[in-house]
């Protein structure tokens, strides 16, 4: 699929009227890629019993198309939740860079967005934009099922606006991979 996606924009606009099949294409790669949503819950703290009731028959979050994966190759969304010490980074960076692109990243509680209460301890990452590229934030302590459906459906947005003309959907930040290159995190 990789393979087809990097040259079906060259090929396309070498046809003439090939812009109009790119935009049909992209239309319909963006609404599978919209509605089918695959993430790799990764709970690290108190965040990941509400990821885990969203999942529950109240909030039934597999009907929205978005079904937990055990493995980071077959999952397009990283879903943090949860305090991420600084011992944890390097399996989240190992995990995130085994996932396919285009790979997204939802940081979920305070904690993963910018350390939270352990805000000034010395084994906590002051957010997990730190180590990875993030789309999409849910801010609470912890936050509601609720708040994590709506976050997903802000991220089903974004993924409905990508091109493929523009690196296959991986923004630019995607393919150079966390914002730290040294591994280590401030």
């Amino acid at each position: 699929m990789g393979i087809i996606l990097d040259k079906f924009p060259i090929v396309a606009k070498a046809v003439p009227g090939g812009h109009v099949a790119l935009t049909t294409a992209d239309y319909f790669i963006d609404l599978g890629r919209k509605f089918s949503v695959w993430p790799l819950t990764f709970g690290l703290a108190c965040c990941a019993i509400e990821m885990m009731v969203a999942y529950a028959g109240r909030f039934d979050f597999d009907r929205f198309g978005v079904i937990p994966r055990p493995s980071p190759r077959q999952a397009d969304l990283l879903l943090i939740a949860g305090t991420v010490t600084k011992k944890m980074a390097p399996p989240i960076i190992e995990i995130y860079h085994q996932m396919p692109e285009p790979r997204f990243v939802v940081s979920m509680g305070s904690c993963a967005n910018c350390g939270g209460p352990y805000f000034d301890s010395y084994s906590v990452v002051k957010g997990v934009d730190r180590i990875i590229p993030v789309d999409v934030y849910i801010p609470g302590c912890p936050p509601r099922p609720e708040s994590l459906i709506y976050g997903v459906m802000e991220l089903q947005k974004k993924i409905a606006r990508m091109k493929i003309e523009t690196g296959g959907g991986a923004t630019a930040q995607q393919e150079n991979g966390s914002r730290d290159l040294t591994g280590e995190t401030a």
